[in-house]
């Protein structure tokens, strides 16, 4: 039986997970995680065969637990699920020392395949990513699209928010989504990135 540890801040799409991969007869969900402090407990304390795991989390994200891991050579697959489909985020994450990485738009076909592919040694990225050219610019949500052209104006985050009609909690997230798709570290960094893939105009 291979014994996988889930974490994703969102309990819903845990859920939907859950009962797409027991529906496998020698796959089951040894555990659920919310955050990073959650998922290192339940690694202790239940040594799962693999963890999937999303990289933007309300908390920040779970860059630092997968390096962890592959240190410590604790014997856990990692599986990357997330949102993010831009190659170039993709190869951070597998420079990581990740073996697999598929998308939430294409988990319902191939997490099931990309899980069969770890257990058995092999890697695995989902079709949707690996269709995608290297200079394609990432898929910004409409919301993620607008806080991007007002954070690049340095407005106060106070006042984005206000104009978005958000509270400062979502649009720190949107920063951070931002700065996760486009590998930015830094607004001006941001700004530089976006004008190159033409997601917003040059000042």
């Amino acid at each position: 039986m291979i014994r996988i540890l889930l974490l994703d801040d969102h309990g819903v799409l845990r859920e939907g997970i859950k009962r797409l991969l027991e529906a496998e007869p020698d796959f089951t969900v040894c555990g659920e995680a919310g955050s990073v402090k959650e998922a290192l407990e339940a690694l202790r304390m239940l040594g799962p065969d693999v963890l999937i795991s999303d990289i933007s989390l309300g908390e920040g994200n779970s860059f630092e637990l997968i390096e962890t891991m592959v240190r410590a050579g604790t014997g856990t697959k990692i599986l990357v699920l997330s949102m993010h489909e831009n190659p170039a985020f993709v190869s951070k994450v597998l420079s990581l020392g990740v073996r697999g990485y598929v998308t939430k738009a294409a988990a319902a076909k191939e997490l099931v395949p990309a899980l069969r592919s770890l257990v058995d040694n092999g890697n695995y990225v989902s079709s949707d990513v690996r269709r995608m050219k290297p200079g394609q610019a990432p898929k910004l949500t409409q919301r993620e699209l607008e806080a991007l052209k007002l954070l690049v104006r340095g407005l106060p985050p106070k006042v984005i928010a206000g104009q978005l009609g958000i509270s400062d909690k979502t649009l720190y997230g949107h920063r951070a989504n931002l700065m996760l798709k486009l590998q930015a570290r830094t607004l001006p960094e941001l700004q530089e990135k976006a004008i190159g893939f033409g997601l917003i105009q040059s000042p």
